[in-house]
């Protein structure tokens, strides 16, 4: 069974740090590029961060480049995003994403097929 379990979203204030975590189980974590998304209410979803299959390159929403890191832990079947200078346009719900790339070093921005259930962060001015 596929799993995709966001935690660490929360209420913070301006200038704040969170990092959030997404932990996978039910399929093969390495042969998957990963990718932070996130929805703000009356919004579409955007693409936040993707990491490639061996980690080596990411890409990054032009909102949140030089403040977000997207990093993935393939021994732990883990991806995770460091969010710091939060601002209250972060304020969404974040999800982590997966989907099969054929090659190592590729960041795919759609076309993906596995998702979490989201984790709130909220950002307080």
């Amino acid at each position: 069974q596929v799993e995709l379990v966001e935690s660490g979203g929360g209420l913070v204030q301006t200038g704040d740090s969170l990092r959030l975590s997404c932990a996978t189980s039910g399929f093969t974590f390495s042969a998957h590029s990963m990718a932070w998304f996130r929805q703000a209410l009356g919004t579409e979803r955007e693409v936040v961060g993707v990491i490639s299959r061996n980690g080596v390159n990411t890409h990054y929403a032009a909102s949140v480049k030089g403040r977000f890191t997207i990093s993935r832990d393939n021994a732990k079947n883990r991806v995770y995003l460091q969010m710091n200078n939060l601002k209250p346009e972060d304020t969404a719900v974040y999800s982590c994403a997966a989907r099969v790339t054929s090659y190592t070093d590729a960041v795919p921005t759609d076309g993906y097929t596995k998702w979490g259930q989201g984790t709130q962060v909220t950002v307080s001015s």
